[in-house]
């Protein structure tokens, strides 16, 4: 299990996340979380935040997660 999916379970209750414009909460608070997740690994030169989704995402299970990059320089652009 990730780190963020830790911070993130109790968070998550809906299945279609993002859908609805009562959403727009949860999305924010997804993004406090990633901030929280790259202080507790000591992120402090700067990370990024990468959302995957669909099949050019590389998803084969459709689902909203985030990703917290860092400790080191990333390039741009991604991918």
């Amino acid at each position: 299990m990730e780190i963020f999916e830790l911070g993130v379970r109790a968070l998550l209750k809906s299945k279609c996340v993002g859908e609805e414009p009562k959403d727009e909460a949860l999305l924010g608070k997804l993004m406090l979380m990633a901030a929280k997740v790259a202080k507790m690994l000591d992120l402090k030169d700067g990370y990024r935040v990468v959302v995957n989704n669909g099949r050019h995402g590389c998803q084969s299970v459709y689902h909203l997660h985030l990703h917290v990059l860092g400790g080191r320089q990333l390039d741009w652009p991604p991918g």
